[in-house]
Parts: structure tokens; sequence; C-alpha cells
């Protein structure tokens, strides 16, 4: 049996090889076919006329050019009728070369998921791949072939806006979840009719614009970008990318659209990508304003040298290659390669044999699977992060004879779908979504009475509406308030200089606790919002982020105890915006504070305590857990051995509950400086009340490995200390051992 199994595997193997030597012998015969203009044209891409994130191409001739076969792709075109109309136009071509369709399918498609950093907050790798699953099933039935997602960059600085859209601080999480995001777009290969290529955004160093301000530039080391901001896209790679999207800023005073040692030395040359990549949304054109090209043209002989496959609307490839190669100034290869690459993924998905196997009307109901908002629910549910419960405010009681509901956020729709959401013209959401208010009334039974105010907007200094919400509260048992963000103040270009609750909001909180009665305050955002007043004196607070077309059921399971919260923190809080850029593995200086209020001649602000608000890896859950009884299997080991870490985890409270128990790692002493603590596993560990569980990790050369000064990836000999903890400043069992 195991020998037909070795026989089987090794057949497959022999038959994946065989037909990507085809795949190839196709492309290269097409490839002769081609004119100059032809192979030009497959890396050009443009928008359709609606759902734009840059400034629209006005050309009345898109049309016409597609016919010509000088267009290889299009972004937002949505619905299998449209792809369908704009594919008949490529068919028109002289070589009938199909279009690609992408789109920027975030965190779902017609079912909105909660945004990638709520599902970060879930730890929940199966989740998480779950959402890309169903968002993929459902874009693929509407004609799309590629997703603008996942974005891996690592964020550790919440004013930048597109930390919504990522997972967080951490490198290691970042990775796992990269890695899972990719498997979940792109299902069991490419060229099945529910999957979507992956395109792994934004590469690289994206999140660490200076000032945390949007298309900012990046001045990093090389070894914080190997260490800190590569692993996620190493991982995403693994995971079998198909494409990446290079990203808007500039590294060390190089535009990452013209970066030659990102595109070139390291993605196609020391990882050996085989798919394409994609400019960002006229990021080649924007090297002009960058300073860096003279021109569009400069711009065009810059992006293609670097290795930028794709130009996304800014028309440099369209306008000026052709010129470019006739001066001899770009050889042909560099264009042939950039072609065969795109080709590649066509005769992958399968688009040669047939342009509209995705732009089939018959597959639509895809889009109306039950199932899919069931998994909506699931994954919100699992996002949602209880940071404070005083006196067990929560859950609440099923018996409670009147609610009052209070906030801006209270009865919105779309507000639930956050940032970088898929809005479909067929859908009416305030149908489809289910809001906070609906999600309290599917909840509570015909003998609770659920009263509503406003009470403010989300921004702006009007308070007329206070008095109404405390005559509401003071007529109930409790009072749920939900405030923060709207959705569009977290995202690309969303930047925020403040992170305190917008407008008059927590003034709302602070009139509402002041008429006595118990508060839950519910936090709508896409990044860690700052709220010192309602974290130090409401009893119970629970950050819903934006959790998408469940919201209203998830979060009323929650404040129900239908669904025991589990969610983590993937960022650090901080306490003022003067802590950022805040994040737990930082390095511990010279002169490190001793506790929070050390101040004098430590690294610590004079104003300030030096820990954050909320720590990363943080949540409370409705029960408690115990950690016990650590055990390492070896307190000495060589290099090509593993040491065996167990320990005894119990919940120790009333009810069932979920616990993400986290593994840190410190070398205390290095070739170079290494940071305090850092995550090196994890698990998500379910337990019935009185359950105990025995837990094991491995910890192996990978795990203590790090970039040395000569940007070398080695474990060092020395002492090390794990660390077990239900949050990165809540370790609850610690060891040493060393390696040899």
């Amino acid at each position: 049996m195991k020998k037909l199994t070795t026989l089987t595997l090794l057949m497959v193997s022999l038959f994946a090889v065989a037909q990507q030597e085809t795949i190839d012998q196709k492309v290269n015969a097409l490839l002769k076919k081609m004119t100059l203009e032809e192979k030009i044209g497959q890396l050009n891409q443009y928008t359709g006329d609606n759902s734009a994130t840059g400034p629209i191409t006005i050309n009345p001739n898109k049309q016409a050019e597609i016919k010509a076969g000088i267009v290889g792709s299009m972004l937002n075109i949505i619905g299998t009728k449209y792809t369908r109309q704009y594919q008949e136009l490529a068919m028109q071509s002289r070589l009938k070369i199909p279009l690609l369709f992408g789109q920027d399918v975030i965190h779902g498609y017609k079912t909105t998921f909660p945004i990638p950093l709520a599902e970060a907050a879930s730890w929940d790798l199966a989740a998480i791949e779950l959402a890309a699953r169903v968002a993929a099933t459902e874009a693929s039935a509407s004609g799309i072939h590629w997703t603008f997602a996942p974005m891996v960059d690592i964020g550790r600085d919440p004013r930048w806006g597109r930390v919504m859209e990522g997972a967080g601080e951490d490198t290691y999480l970042g990775s796992k979840i990269a890695y899972a995001r990719v498997k979940g777009f792109q299902g069991n290969k490419l060229g099945d009719l529910n999957s979507v290529m992956a395109c792994v955004k934004h590469f690289a160093a994206y999140g660490a614009a200076v000032g945390g301000r949007d298309y900012n530039s990046v001045d990093m080391s090389e070894r914080m970008l190997w260490e800190t901001y590569l692993p996620p896209f190493k991982a995403a790679l693994d995971a079998g990318a198909a494409t990446f999207m290079n990203s808007f800023n500039d590294l060390n005073g190089i535009p990452a659209t013209a970066n030659a040692h990102l595109q070139r030395d390291i993605l196609k040359g020391k990882w050996n990508f085989q798919g394409f990549v994609v400019s960002d949304w006229g990021s080649i054109g924007e090297m002009v304003a960058h300073g860096y090209s003279k021109d569009l043209k400069a711009a065009a002989l810059a992006a293609i040298t670097a290795g930028s496959d794709m130009d996304m609307e800014s028309n440099a490839y369209r306008y000026h290659l052709a010129e470019l190669v006739k001066e001899g100034k770009v050889p042909v290869d560099l264009i042939d390669d950039a072609v065969k690459r795109i080709l590649r993924k066509k005769f992958e998905l399968g688009l040669f044999d047939d342009p509209y196997r995705y732009s089939d009307q018959k597959r639509a109901e895809a889009l109306n699977d039950p199932e899919n908002r069931k998994a909506a629910l699931d994954v919100a549910q699992k996002s949602i992060v209880l940071l404070k419960n005083e006196k067990e405010t929560l859950p609440l009681s099923k018996n409670l004879k009147t609610i009052a509901f209070i906030g801006p956020m209270v009865k919105e729709y779309k507000e639930n779908m956050g940032f970088w959401s898929v809005e479909l013209p067929e859908v009416d959401y305030n149908k489809w979504i289910v809001s906070q208010w609906d999600g309290l009334q599917n909840k509570v039974g015909k003998n609770t009475k659920l009263l509503y105010a406003k009470g403010c907007d989300v921004d702006g200094n009007n308070k007329d509406g206070f008095a109404e919400a405390v005559a509401t509260a003071q007529q109930a048992d409790v009072v749920i308030l939900s405030i923060g963000e709207r959705r569009d103040m977290s995202g690309e270009a969303k930047s925020r200089s403040d992170l305190h609750l917008p407008g008059v909001q927590e003034d709302l909180v602070k009139a509402i606790q002041a008429t006595g009665k118990p508060v839950v305050v519910l936090v709508n955002a896409g990044r860690p919002l700052i709220f010192n007043w309602t974290a130090d004196n409401v009893p119970a607070i629970v950050y819903t982020w934006w959790l998408g077309t469940e919201a209203g059921n998830a979060i009323a399971n929650v404040l129900f105890g239908d669904y025991n919260p589990s969610g983590k923190l993937p960022m650090t809080f901080p306490r003022e915006v003067g802590q950022i850029p805040i994040y737990y593995n930082h390095f511990s200086t010279g002169r490190p504070a001793k506790d929070e209020d050390s101040k004098n001649y430590v690294s610590a602000y004079i104003d300030l305590k030096n820990s954050p608000k909320f720590p990363f890896g943080y949540g409370l859950s409705y029960t408690k857990f115990n950690y016990s009884d650590l055990k390492l299997s070896s307190v000495k080991i060589k290099s090509n051995e593993t040491i065996k870490v167990s320990f005894q985890l119990s919940n120790v409270g009333k009810v069932a509950g979920e616990e993400v128990v986290q593994l840190y790692l410190k070398d205390k002493f290095g070739s170079v400086v290494r940071p305090v603590l850092e995550l090196r596993d994890f698990q998500k560990v379910k337990l019935n009340a009185g359950e105990s569980k025995t837990i094991e990790f491995t910890i192996d050369k990978e795990k203590l490995s790090f970039y040395n000064d000569k940007l070398e990836f080695k474990a060092e000999a020395g002492d090390f200390e794990v660390m077990i903890g239900a949050s990165s400043a809540d370790i609850k069992l610690k060891a040493d051992f060393e390696l040899l």
C-alpha cells in the first residue's frame, strides 16, 4: 500500500511537471506570434469607470484598444455580464488573448467578512482561510480572476490608515495569516472555477511609512527589512501566491516600483518567484512626483528594468516602452520575460481554453449560498475582543426588562462593512447587512424592551442629542453604547494624527456613565483608538472593529453569552499618540525602565506610563484559564535538536471557552541586540468548564534563528528564555534553556 501511495505521488508530480512544460511551450509559441505592440499590451492594465482608488484614465478608446490587443487586464469590472462584454472585445483582437479581470476583494465579496485586522484578532488560521475561500468562491462566480489581496505589510503605527487591511504588528502572526489567506483565495489550484489569483502586497515595507502618513517614505536598515517586513511576503510566496504588487513608498530613497533590489534581486532572484508583479495604482507615473524620474518615459524605463511587469493605470508602458526598445534602452528580453509571466497565469486559469469560463451567469447562485453567511457569522464572532469586564457585567441576561442601545453606530448598515468592502449595485444593503440594532432585536425575547437614542454623530461637536440619550439610559436596566470611527476613517489615504474617539463621543460616554446604570461600550474601528477615560471608568468594553454582513448577530451573540469571546489584539493599543510607534517586541536599550513608572534617566516618557493601554495578544474571556506545570524536554540542545515544551492549561471558570496560548522566546545575548521577547508559536485551545489539557510546542533551530549583521539567518549558541503567556504582557510560565 505504501509503495502504491509513493507511486501515485510520483505520477501526480510528473504530471504537474509535464503540464507546466506544456504551458511553457504554449506561452513560447504564442510569444513568437506577437508584435512588440501586442507584447506591451499584455503589460497594460486599465480600470473600469467605477469604484476607482486613484485618478481614472480618461480614455474614450479603451474598447478599441482592447480589440486591437493592446490591453492585457482590467480592474473594477464587476459581474459576469460586464466581464463577458469586455472579454468579447478581446476575442476580436488578432491573437484573441483573453483579458484578466482584477478586483479589490479584500475581506469578502457579496458576503462581507470582518476587516483583515479584525480577522487577525481571531488568531484562528482556519477561520481566516475560510473567509478568503468564501470571498474567492463568490468573486470567481462574478467573473473575477484575480484579487488584489492579501495585504501583508507589518503595521506598527496605527496612525497609518491601512493597518485595517493587514494582520497587525507581529511578523510571526502576520506570516501565518499571509499563508492562510493565499491558500484561501487560490484554493486547491489555479484554474479551479472557485479560485482567484492572490496578489501579495505591498512589496515592500509600505507599513513603515514615516509618521504613519500614507504613501510616505520608508527608511530602514537591510536587517530590519529582512527580519521584520519581508517574512510575511515569503510566507505568501511559499503558499503559492500567483502575483505580487509593489508599493507606493520609496525605500531608502528608491521608489519600490523602480527597486531592482526588491523585485529582481530578492523576489525573482533569491526567492525564484515565477508569477508576475503589478504596479500599484499609477505608481509608475508617480515616480515623476517622487522626483525620481524626469518624465513618464523615464519612469517606464525605471519600472520595467527593476522588474515591474504590469502597469496599473499609468499608461507609461502603453505609450513609451516601444520607443524605449527601439532606442535600445530596454532589451526585448525584459519585455518577453514580463509577458511570459502574465501569459502563463492566463493559461493556468484556463482562459485560453474558455475565455468566458468565469463569466457564466449560471454560477451566480454561489453568491447566495446560506453557508457563506454562516461562515461570516463564525469569523465575526471570533474577531471580537473583550477588553474589559468588571463585576461580570457581561454576558447580559436575556431576562433584562429594558435595554437602552445608544450611539451613532446602532442603526447603521454599511458602516459595518468597513473600508475596502465590495458594493454590488443589485444589493440592498439595508436588508442584506444585519445592523447592530437588528442583531439585538433578533436576540432578546418579547419580554425585553429595546430603547434607542443616537446621542451624537461620529464626528462634530453637536451635543443636542445628549439629553435624549441620558433620558433613554435612565429608563433602562443596562445601557449599550456603540461608538467609534466611520468606515471611511480607516483605510487607504486615511491617516490620522489624532487617534482619540472622534467628535464628542467620549463626552457622550461620560454623560451616560454618570446615570449610574451598568454600561457596555462597543468600539467600532479599523485601527487601535485611544479612549482612556472610557477604558478607566466604564465597566465593560468590547472592541468590535468592523465585522461585515453578520455584524449585528455576532455582537449580540457575544453580549448575551451565546458566544464566549476569544479574540486577542494583533496590535498594541497606545495610551497617547506620542507613544507611537509602539510594539511589544522592542529592544531593551542600555537604560531600560524597571517598571511602567520609571522616569529617572531611563528610556521612558516623563509625562506618561511606559506600558501601552492594551498590549499585543491581550483579550479577555467569560471564563478563567489557569497555566501550570511547565516542562522542557531538555535544558541544553544542539542546533540539530529540538525541545518539547509542555504545560497544563485548565478552564477553571463556569463556561466553555477558547484561549489563545502564546509562546514567546528571548535570546538573552546575541551578536546583534535582540527584542525583549518575540512570538514564536501559538495555539487556540477550546476547553469545557473544568477541563484541562496538556499543551505542547516544539522549539527548533528555525524558531531560534535571526538575521545577524551579515544578513545571515542563523541561530547563535547561548542562553534563551521561553515564556508562555495569555498576552505579551501577561506571561504565566517561564523557563531557561541553552543552545550549545
